[in-house]
């Protein structure tokens, strides 16, 4: 039986691989709910992920409500795997520093419970930024979530090393492994 799955969307030009991975869970069974930032939807639209996973997508904090619920509540309640791909340097300082100001941070605190996957994405120098490596081991500690390492490559701003989104395959293999597990738990 397939699971519920968050994935959150963030501003990166690696946003238009997010859809591969919405289409490859959406293959195997799994019902995605997509969370959009607004910088993320100047890369790719929310269109694109409603087409691919037949879902809602979730921009704003604040959309109106067309049942009596708190979204971001009932949809971290509702998930059973959270993705984060891309993740951006400051959506993962947000959740490090526990700031909630946006849908999806919100929904990302609402469900700090659920198992997390973490694909960070961005230049290189900001990947090696010390404050930003102390943010990953804060959320691996306290969370306790999977952090797919990002690929060393040519990165949109033409410079080379480690900051590229892992592989949608990567990424895709772990949330199915990370599924598995939870439907062995049910």
């Amino acid at each position: 039986m397939g699971k519920d799955v968050l994935l959150g969307v963030t501003g990166s030009i690696a946003a238009y691989k997010a859809a591969e991975l919405a289409r490859g869970l959406v293959r195997a069974g799994h019902s995605v709910h997509v969370v959009m930032t607004r910088s993320a939807q100047e890369f790719i639209t929310p269109l694109t992920f409603q087409t691919l996973t037949g879902n809602k997508v979730h921009t704003e904090m604040f959309e109106r409500l067309e049942a009596p619920n708190v979204e971001h509540v009932s949809l971290a309640k509702r998930v059973d795997l959270v993705i984060l791909a891309p993740a951006t340097a400051n959506l993962i300082g947000k959740l490090a520093g526990g700031i909630a100001d946006d849908m999806l941070t919100t929904v990302c605190m609402a469900a700090w419970q659920k198992p997390m996957i973490l694909c960070p994405a961005m230049n290189t120098a900001m990947y090696e930024n010390p404050f930003h490596q102390a943010n990953l081991r804060k959320l691996q500690e306290t969370l306790e979530c999977t952090i797919l390492q990002p690929r060393q490559a040519e990165l949109a701003c033409g410079d080379v090393g480690r900051g590229a989104l892992a592989e949608v395959s990567d990424i895709l293999t772990a949330a199915l492994k990370k599924l598995e597990d939870i439907h062995g738990n049910d």
